[in-house]
């Protein structure tokens, strides 16, 4: 055990010496229609809708590890399986702490008003078709560097987008995971093995 958690402990360190952390995000007001204030952007489903009841405001949000974390990991699936599956492990669990990183400064910054849990395209039923439409209003290719693929993946891979509610009112938060989504049962992700980040 000591090897594997020496070779976890080299794989962490591999993630953090290559992340270049880059964050954007917007603030606008929410519009009678479901849409954010200056733009076309009217997020769909019924999860959403829920989570901007008592909402007036919300947060658009994107962050990415950066391209030298996906060239790490690229590298590594050639050379090494093994350290491959704890790389992607480690990049995973670091995209998530940006997040949540940003996510407390947003708290900070708009204190004593409330945020949501932020809720990420392709989670519930927040169409992953809207992704697309996301990243265009934070013009994510030129502010932290992600592009989009042609079935919307982010790339670099290691990269997050989603949006943040905010209330005058204390806002309930989620258990996060698989068994509490409204997709668990169909699940495209979940079938192939695989999730969506929030788990």
């Amino acid at each position: 055990m000591p090897h594997l958690e020496r070779g976890i402990a080299d794989c962490e360190s591999r993630i953090l010496v290559s992340a270049r952390p880059r964050v954007v995000w917007k603030l606008f007001s929410l519009l009678p229609d479901g849409r954010f204030s200056g733009t076309a952007f009217c997020p769909q489903g019924k999860d959403i809708a829920q989570l901007l009841e008592q909402c007036t405001q919300a947060i658009l949000m994107a962050a990415t590890l950066g391209s030298e974390v996906e060239l790490l990991l690229r590298h590594s699936q050639v050379r090494n399986m093994g350290d491959a599956v704890i790389l992607d492990a480690a990049a995973s669990a670091a995209i998530e702490n940006v997040c949540d990183n940003l996510c407390a400064d947003l708290a900070a910054l708009f204190s004593p008003r409330y945020l949501t849990d932020r809720f990420s395209p392709g989670y519930g039923d927040f169409p992953f078709s809207q992704q697309r439409e996301l990243c265009d209003v934070l013009d994510v290719n030129r502010q932290i560097g992600v592009s989009l693929s042609d079935s919307g993946l982010m790339l670099p891979q290691k990269s997050v987008t989603a949006l943040i509610g905010i209330s005058d009112l204390v806002q309930p938060h989620r258990h996060r995971g698989c068994p509490d989504c409204t997709l668990f049962e169909t699940c495209s992700f979940r079938k192939e093995g695989k999730h969506c980040g929030h788990n």
